[in-house]
């Protein structure tokens, strides 16, 4: 968590500002399960149609689930650390 300031959500800077923020944010794993799931993509595409290939596809497909889920648990953790860091300048939109 960052220890810095709160997010100033009240200007447009700030915004702007917070958002690059947030895109540094489990930044790593959002690029390799996205690039998982495409390489897995285009071996099923490559594979299904291969009578032969009936191990290889089911990995593909195996690369496909791994790959989704890397990238909903980094988006799980930037949800997290959004709201941490929301919570912390006392202004909670996600709060009715």
């Amino acid at each position: 968590m960052n220890a810095a300031a709160p997010p100033d959500l009240e200007s447009a800077e700030g915004r702007a500002a917070y958002r690059r923020e947030l895109r540094t944010v489990a930044r790593w794993p959002r690029l390799i399960g996205f690039f998982i799931v495409i390489i897995s993509a285009i071996a099923v595409l490559n594979l299904r149609s291969d009578p032969a290939a009936g191990g290889a596809l089911y990995g593909a497909y195996a690369g496909l689930v791994l790959g989704w889920i890397v990238l909903i648990w980094a988006f799980v953790q930037r949800n997290i650390y959004h709201r941490r860091r929301v919570r912390q300048s006392g202004a909670d939109h996600a709060r009715g």
